[in-house]
């Protein structure tokens, strides 16, 4: 019996991917800054939003890589209204319980209401 080989048809596969998230809310504060073991440097801060569709809020975290935007992010003031539009990022870190992860939202703009 002879082995028959089928080639798959080698181009490009389409990658119809989107990752981008736009969050109104209220700034909890206060803004963190952290350098990382790289050098590199982060400010986190958390964003409270109203859920539309029953009562309650969603707090949501937030990273701020950019270096203007880091400066910005540090002047926000506590319940200031605030807009953030990004990308969805999963963090996982080592804990000295294990591996650890959360969701935030890298920002890519940020802006006062």
């Amino acid at each position: 019996m002879n082995a028959i080989t089928l080639q798959k048809e080698e181009r490009p596969e389409a990658d119809y991917s989107v990752n981008e998230i736009k969050v109104i809310g209220r700034f909890s504060g206060p803004a963190l800054e952290k350098e990382l073991p790289s050098g590199d440097k982060v400010v986190e801060f958390r964003l409270i939003s109203s859920r539309d569709d029953r009562d309650g809020v969603d707090v949501i975290n937030v990273a701020v890589w950019k270096s203007q935007l880091r400066k910005g992010a540090l002047t926000l003031r506590k319940d200031e209204w605030i807009s953030v539009e990004g990308a969805l990022r999963r963090r996982i870190w080592r804990s000295p319980a294990g591996l650890a992860s959360r969701y935030q939202v890298e920002a890519r703009e940020l802006s006062r209401i």
